[in-house]
């Protein structure tokens, strides 16, 4: 080794791997990974209470002052989170001399240009494009980004309010985040209501063919978390249980809980909790081969919901024939009626029709079950307890 991070992996029980400081090897390189997963802006640091989730709305996103003689710019990457804020992000190098004051201009050009000059067609339009060099629908992959508590016309309505109120969030993104810029991040966070500024600094750590990346967020301040809480319900179990408590009878709320056992597991499954202004949603986070995939909701309006459009093309359920099986576990429920035709689409089966069947909730449960043993290797869902 020729450097030394502090940084180890423990291979097996007896093997320990020193790690030693990377590099990412061009700018493109690190953009193309963040475009691939989002989740290294590590939503869960952002905002614990309703950590967030992306969807990559564009790389290269452009945006002008709007004057005849100025240059059109690009934003490196627009993502958009489940309440409909987009989220820009530059990115650059710690070996680009331009990462401090330059890095800054560039954004406050962006803050203060995009409101102007980008439109929630143009958006919709950029994300269509997006999803379809990936091979997805953008119905599809806002289906898994929103649940169902959310319509998609209602998420496009929220996205316009934002970007007219200005309540956008921007992310400085580099390898090494100097002081001064977190310096500079803090202020900006402090002074600039209702924008969200952060840094992300995502640091490499290499040994031969192994690599890890180490996320660190700079700019989390009291006036982040006041921003936060204006407009958004939080739900949790408490929350989610007296909704339901109000629409649904005793026989199916013993249905809802028994659902959310099994999502729970003992509290060793991650759970993602909605933030509808309506309805309450909750769903076990699923990562096979790390990639999040999101089969079921309980929603509080009394309903299981089923995200097969969001399946296609992922692990495990990603075939037809293996959406078509997972269908026929959830139709021994007398009444769920589904259909060939539903495999596409995001169906539900109500709190009621599964508590009516007197093997309802065994046929439910099995299914579940059934799911989960696709989704993980024995020994993987054993360590989920």
């Amino acid at each position: 080794m020729t450097g030394f991070s502090g940084v180890f992996l423990l291979k097996g029980e007896d093997a320990l791997v020193a790690m030693e400081p990377g590099q990412f090897a061009t700018e493109d390189d690190f953009q193309r990974l963040l475009a691939r997963f989002p989740e290294l802006l590590v939503g869960d640091q952002i905002d614990p209470q309703s950590p967030r989730r992306w969807l990559l709305v564009k790389r290269e996103q452009p945006i002008s002052t709007g004057e005849a003689s100025a240059s059109l710019w690009s934003i490196d990457h627009v993502f958009i989170d489940q309440d409909g804020i987009l989220t820009l992000v530059e990115i650059k190098r710690q070996s680009d001399s331009r990462l401090r004051r330059e890095f800054i201009g560039q954004m406050l050009d962006y803050a203060a240009n995009c409101a102007s000059y980008w439109s929630v067609e143009g958006l919709q339009s950029s994300l269509d494009k997006t999803c379809l060099e990936q091979g997805l629908t953008s119905e599809a992959a806002l289906r898994e980004l929103l649940g169902t508590e959310t319509s998609i016309n209602e998420f496009w309505e929220r996205v316009g309010t934002n970007l007219q109120a200005e309540k956008i969030r921007l992310i400085f993104l580099a390898d090494v985040i100097p002081v001064e810029l977190r310096r500079v991040v803090e202020f900006l966070n402090r002074q600039m209501n209702p924008v969200e500024v952060l840094a992300v600094e995502l640091r490499q750590f290499v040994n031969k063919d192994l690599k890890t990346i180490v996320p660190t967020i700079y700019g989390q301040t009291q006036a982040m978390t006041r921003k936060r809480l204006g407009g958004v319900t939080r739900w949790n179990e408490q929350s989610l249980f007296e909704k339901l408590s109000r629409t649904v009878g005793s026989d199916e709320l013993n249905v809802a809980r028994e659902v959310f056992a099994w999502m729970a597991k003992g509290g060793k499954r991650p759970l993602v909790f909605g933030t509808g202004k309506e309805n309450g949603s909750v769903y076990p986070v699923f990562k096979p081969g790390g990639v999040l995939i999101n089969p079921t909701y309980l929603s509080s309006d009394g309903k299981l919901w089923l995200q097969f459009g969001a399946l296609e093309n992922k692990p495990i359920f990603g075939s037809m024939d293996a959406r078509r099986k997972l269908l026929e576990r959830f139709n021994a429920i007398k009444g769920a009626d589904l259909r060939e035709a539903d495999l596409s689409k995001y169906p539900s089966i109500s709190l009621r029709t599964i508590a009516q069947d007197p093997a309802g909730r065994a046929s439910l449960i099995a299914a579940l079950k059934w799911m989960e043993e696709q989704i993980y290797p024995s020994n993987e869902l054993a360590e989920l307890g």
